[in-house]
């Protein structure tokens, strides 16, 4: 049997990522999810403090053109060790900017595979599955799991609050 000319034979469909380290952890995020990356000295004029925050791994939230992304800490979010973030990634389509450890490197994915039954609580929305590169599992993040609805109404209320507080205080001062 001959192939038409106009026949193609694909492979699998790859996918660029970006290999990153939280506590010595090695995970995997599309690079098409990752708006922006910066060094987290970059946010210390941008970033303002959540003092009433409930959710532990979010300290901080960064005003981006008309609305506010907050920034996770993806140890604390992980349940990883305390570790020193340099890099933060701004993700799309999230509320989120997530600080990390470091770039590993970038790479393509050609193949996704479920989470284990094993992964049977929220960590089930942290991650997208896993996939193999070199011989070593790396499980792959889910931009939309790092904060629930839930945490993004929590994190709403104590930034309202807040900015009550800070109005509240010019008030007084004038």
């Amino acid at each position: 049997m001959q192939l038409s000319a106009h026949a193609k034979i694909r492979g699998p469909r790859a996918e660029q990522i970006i290999l990153f380290r939280i506590s010595g952890q090695l995970f995997a995020v599309s690079s098409a999810s990752v708006q922006e990356v910066r060094g987290v000295d970059s946010l210390a004029g941008m970033a303002q403090e959540i003092p009433l925050s409930t959710i532990r791994k979010v300290r901080h939230s960064v005003r981006r053109g008309e609305g506010t992304l907050y920034v996770v800490n993806g140890g604390v979010h992980f349940g990883l060790p305390p570790s020193a973030a340099t890099l933060v990634f701004f993700l799309r389509n999230t509320r989120v900017a997530l600080l990390v450890d470091g770039i590993d490197r970038m790479s393509s994915m050609t193949q996704l595979q479920a989470m284990s039954h094993a992964f049977c609580h929220e960590e089930r929305r942290w991650y997208r599955g896993l996939t193999a590169l070199d011989q070593t599992v790396v499980p792959v993040v889910d931009p939309s799991g790092f904060l629930s609805l839930e945490e993004l109404s929590l994190l709403e209320k104590a930034m309202e609050a807040r900015n009550l507080g800070s109005e509240a205080g010019e008030t007084y001062r004038q």
